[in-house]
C-alpha cells in the first residue's frame, strides 16, 4: 500500500476524508471502518476512486482534489460498498443474463448521490446524476428526493431504464449484393447471407440515461466475492443491512443514509437452505410410543419405586418404522438450465441420504411418462432431458404421485399448466427464476434464484 510522508495521510489516500466523515457523521461515516482501503495506480485518469464491493481503491489523482470533494467521493464509495452494489450487479446478471455495466453504474450512482445530497460538509461533482433527475429524464416521472429513496432500489431502477433491444448483424454471401431487390438468380446470395446476433441497441430510456453519465461513474469494479457460497452472501447482506440501520439511527438528521430504505441490501435466504429445511422437516422420522418396550426410566428402576412397590407400565419411545418417502414430480415440458438442475439434483440426493428417505421420481408433461424409484442418496436427475412447448397438466402427475403414498412432494416446473387435484401431503413447487411471478395453485413456492 502506498502512503504519504505526512502522518495525517498515513495509511491510504482517503484517510483524511474518512476522518472528516467520522467527525461529522460518527455512525454512518464509521461504515468506512468496516471495509478495506487501498492506493492503486491503475485506475483511469478520470476515475479518482472505485470499489469492488469490498475494497475502496484510490487513484493517483485523488490527492489533487480539495478536501470537501475528497470527502464526497469517499462517502460515495462507502455507500456503494455498504449497499453491496457490486455484488448485486452480479446477482442481477445471473438472474437476467445480460446487465449493461454502465447503465447499472448510473442507476447505483443516482441512488447514492441523492442519499448524500442533503449534506453540506461534503461536495459532489457538478454533473453528478441524482435519482430524481434520472427518473425525470428517463421515465418522465417526478419525485422528490425523500420519496424517490423510499420507493426505488437499484434493481427496479435498472430494469426500468434498460430498454435495449436485441440487434442483428447481416452477413453477406460470397459475391452477394445486399442492396435492392433480389432476383431469381440470386439464391446463392440469399443462402450465403446469415443473420448473426449483434450488440443490443439502446432504446430511448437507455440513451437518455447515458447522457447523464458523469466522468467518474465507472467506479463499480467486478466483484470477486465467491458466488458458489450463497449462504455466505446472504449473511454478508444481513450484516450490512443491520450496520446501516444502526448507523442511520445513531446519526439522525446528519446521517449519510437519509431516507434510503428501499435500496438496503436484501437478505435473501439461499434456495438450497430453504429446500433442506422444508424437506428435512417433512421427512424426518418422528419418535413413537412403543407399548412392547418399556421406557429407560422403567428399566433403570426395575419397575419398582424406592419403597419397593410396583410401578405402572411406562411405554418407551422408538423411531418411526416406516421409511420416509419423497416424491419428486418433474415437468419436462419446461426448460431448466443444466447448471441449476445439477445443483438441484445434488441437494435432493444429500437430503434423501441424510433423512434416509426413498425417492420416487414422477416424470411427465400432459401425461405421466415414467415412474422411477431410488434408494436414499441416489437419483438420475442429471440425465433428464427437458423439451419445451408441449404443455403441462399437473393433474395426472399429482394423482400418480399420490398413489406412491409419499410423506412430502416437490414439483420441479415452470408452473405453466392446470392442477385440478390437490393431495393431502405437503407440496413444494420449485420454480426457475424467470417464472418467479407465476402463482402456485397451492402449497409453497420456492424460487431457485442464485
Amino acid at each position: 500500500m502506498k502512503g504519504y510522508d505526512d502522518p495525517v495521510h498515513a495509511g491510504h489516500r482517503g484517510t483524511r476524508a474518512v476522518q472528516t466523515m467520522v467527525e461529522y457523521a460518527p455512525s454512518t461515516g464509521g461504515l468506512a471502518l468496516w471495509m478495506q482501503h487501498q492506493d492503486v495506480d491503475e485506475l483511469p485518469e478520470s476515475v479518482r476512486a472505485a470499489n469492488d464491493g469490498q475494497t475502496i481503491y484510490y487513484g493517483p489523482g485523488f490527492g489533487d482534489l480539495p478536501l470537501p470533494r475528497q470527502v464526497g467521493l469517499v462517502a460515495h464509495q462507502v455507500l456503494h460498498v455498504a449497499l453491496r452494489h457490486a455484488q448485486r450487479r452480479e446477482e442481477l446478471r445471473r438472474l437476467v443474463g445480460d446487465v449493461d455495466a454502465q447503465l447499472y453504474n448510473i442507476c447505483a450512482d443516482a441512488i447514492v448521490n441523492t442519499s448524500l445530497s442533503h449534506l453540506d460538509w461534503l461536495e459532489l461533482p457538478r454533473d453528478a446524476v441524482t435519482l430524481e433527475r434520472l427518473l425525470r429524464e428517463t421515465l418522465d416521472t417526478r419525485y422528490g428526493p425523500e420519496q424517490a429513496l423510499l420507493e426505488w432500489d437499484v434493481e427496479r431502477l435498472y430494469r426500468q431504464v434498460d430498454d435495449r433491444r436485441k440487434g442483428r448483424e447481416s452477413g453477406r454471401g460470397e459475391g452477394g449484393d445486399q442492396g435492392g431487390s433480389v432476383g431469381e438468380g440470386s439464391e446463392d446470395a440469399r443462402d450465403g447471407a446469415q443473420d448473426k446476433p449483434g450488440p443490443r441497441q439502446d432504446g430511448p430510456r437507455a440513451e437518455r440515461a447515458r447522457r447523464l453519465d458523469g466522468a467518474e461513474s465507472r467506479d463499480l469494479l467486478p466483484s470477486d466475492e465467491d458466488v458458489s457460497r450463497p449462504e455466505a452472501a446472504a449473511e454478508q447482506s444481513r450484516e450490512w443491512a443491520e450496520r446501516i440501520s444502526r448507523a442511520h439511527a445513531g446519526d439522525g438528521a446528519f446521517s449519510m443514509i437519509r431516507s434510503l430504505l428501499a435500496d438496503l441490501p436484501r437478505v435473501r435466504v439461499p434456495w438450497e437452505q430453504v429446500l433442506r429445511t422444508q424437506l428435512t422437516r417433512g421427512l424426518t422420522r418422528n419418535p413413537e410410543l412403543s407399548w412392547s418396550r418399556p421406557s429407560r426410566s422403567y428399566l433403570a428402576n426395575r419397575g419398582r419405586t424406592a419403597g419397593g412397590r410396583r410401578m405402572p407400565w411406562e411405554p418407551g419411545m422408538v423411531g418411526s418404522r416406516a421409511v420416509p418417502r419423497l416424491v419428486l414430480v418433474v415437468d419436462v415440458s419446461g426448460s431448466i438450465d443444466e447448471g441449476l438442475l445439477g445443483r438441484f439434483a445434488t441437494e435432493i440426493e444429500a437430503i434423501t441420504r441424510r433423512t434416509e428417505a426413498n425417492l420416487i421420481l414422477v416424470i411427465g408433461d400432459l401425461v405421466v411418462r415414467s415412474v422411477q424409484r431410488f434408494e436414499p442418496g441416489v437419483s438420475s436427475l442429471r440425465d433428464l432431458v427437458f423439451e419445451g412447448g408441449a404443455g403441462t397438466d399437473f393433474t395426472p402427475l399429482l394423482k400418480e404421485a399420490d398413489r406412491q403414498q409419499p410423506d412430502m412432494g416437490v414439483v420441479l416446473t415452470d408452473l405453466q399448466g392446470p392442477a385440478h387435484y390437490r393431495p393431502d401431503w405437503p407440496v413444494l413447487w420449485a420454480v426457475p427464476p424467470e417464472h418467479e411471478s407465476t402463482p402456485a395453485p397451492f402449497g409453497r413456492k420456492l424460487v431457485l434464484v442464485d
